[in-house]
C-alpha cells in the first residue's frame, strides 16, 4: 500500500514538473528575438507604417463623430477615449469603437449572470449590481495594465535607442534618417519604442516641424525620460549645440535610471517572497512536518488509544 502510494505521488511530481517545464520552454522560446524576428518575416513580408489621423491633427476624428451616434458616448467623450487608448498602444478607430462596445457588454453580462443564477431577489440584485460594475471596470484595468506595459518598455528602451541615435549621428546620418534606423534596429527588442519612433517619422514626413513632433511623441507616451528628452532636444536646437553630445549625455543619465529601476525591484524581491512563503510554502510544510505527529497525539489522547482511554 506504501509502496502503491509512494509510486502515484512520484508520478504525480512527473507530470506536475513537465507540464511547467513544458510551458516554461514555449514562454521562453516564444519571447526570444530570434523566434519573434523569423515569425515576423514568415507572417508579414513586407513591413507597412499605418498613421492615423488622430497622430497628425488634434481635430475630432470624422469616423468617430459618425459612430459615436450608435454608442452612449459623446464625440469629446470617444476623443478622451481614443487618447487614452493611444498610450497603450492601440491607434486605431475600431480600437475605440470594441472598448466601448465592451464595457456595455460585459456590463450587462455582469448584471444578468447574477439575477439569472440568484433570482430578482435582493441577493440577486446585489450580486447583480456588483458584477455590472466589475463588468464596466474591466476594460478599463485592461488598459491601465497595458499602458503601466508600455511606459516600462518604453523607458527600458530608451538608452539603447539613444545609443544607436548616437551612432548613427556621428557616423554621418542625418538624426530623421537615424530616428528610421534606430525604428528599425529596435522594432524586435522594443517594439512599442520603435512604433513611437516610426511615428515621429511619419508627422515629420507628412510636414510637421520637428520639435514638435518630439513633443507629440512626449504627449502620447507620457514618459518622464521621454520628455527631459524632448526638452533636451530643444535647448539644443535653440542654442545650437551638438546634438551628439546632448544625447550621450541623456543617454548615460536614462542608463543610470534603467539600473536603480533593476536595483530597487531586486531589493523588493525579499518582501514580495513573504506572502508566497507564508501562504504557500509554510502550510504545506507544517502538514508534512507536524502532521504526523498531530496524527500521533490525537490517536494517543483519543478515548479509544492506549493512553487516553479507561479501558
Amino acid at each position: 500500500m506504501d509502496m502503491t502510494i509512494s509510486l502515484t505521488l512520484i508520478a504525480v511530481f512527473a507530470c506536475v514538473a513537465l507540464l511547467t517545464g513544458s510551458v516554461a520552454t514555449l514562454a521562453v522560446q516564444g519571447g526570444e528575438p530570434g523566434r519573434r524576428r523569423i515569425k515576423q518575416l514568415l507572417g508579414r513580408p513586407t513591413e507597412r507604417v499605418q498613421a492615423d489621423a488622430g497622430l497628425l491633427t488634434n481635430a475630432p476624428n470624422p469616423t468617430l463623430k459618425r459612430m459615436s451616434s450608435f454608442v452612449p458616448k459623446s464625440p469629446k467623450e470617444m476623443s478622451r477615449i481614443q487618447k487614452r487608448l493611444a498610450l497603450a498602444g492601440f491607434h486605431e478607430t475600431t480600437h475605440t469603437v470594441t472598448y466601448v462596445v465592451s464595457e456595455l457588454v460585459l456590463t450587462i453580462i455582469g448584471l444578468v449572470m447574477p439575477v439569472y443564477f440568484f433570482g430578482w431577489g435582493v441577493a440577486g440584485l446585489i450580486f447583480g449590481l456588483m458584477g455590472a460594475i466589475v463588468g464596466y471596470l474591466v476594460p478599463s484595468f485592461f488598459i491601465d495594465r497595458k499602458i503601466k506595459l508600455r511606459k516600462k518598455e518604453i523607458e527600458n528602451g530608451l538608452p539603447d535607442a539613444l545609443d544607436l541615435l548616437i551612432v548613427s549621428i556621428e557616423a554621418g546620418l542625418a538624426i530623421d534618417q537615424a530616428i528610421v534606423k534606430c525604428a528599425q534596429e529596435l522594432s524586435i527588442a522594443y517594439p512599442a519604442l520603435a512604433e513611437e519612433l516610426r511615428f515621429v517619422n511619419v508627422e515629420c514626413r507628412a510636414g510637421k516641424p520637428r520639435l514638435e513632433a518630439f513633443k507629440n511623441f512626449a504627449s502620447r507616451t507620457k514618459v518622464d525620460d521621454v520628455r527631459a528628452l524632448v526638452a533636451m532636444l530643444v535647448q539644443t536646437d535653440r542654442f545650437g549645440t551638438s546634438v551628439a553630445q546632448a544625447l550621450r549625455t541623456h543617454a548615460e543619465v536614462s542608463r543610470t535610471k534603467r539600473r536603480q529601476r533593476a536595483e530597487e525591484r531586486a531589493a523588493k524581491i525579499g518582501v514580495k517572497l513573504v506572502f508566497p512563503l507564508v501562504f504557500c510554502l509554510f502550510p504545506a510544510f507544517y502538514v508534512v512536518t507536524l502532521g504526523p505527529a498531530v496524527i500521533k497525539f490525537v490517536h494517543a489522547f483519543s478515548l479509544g488509544g492506549p493512553i487516553g482511554g479507561f479501558k
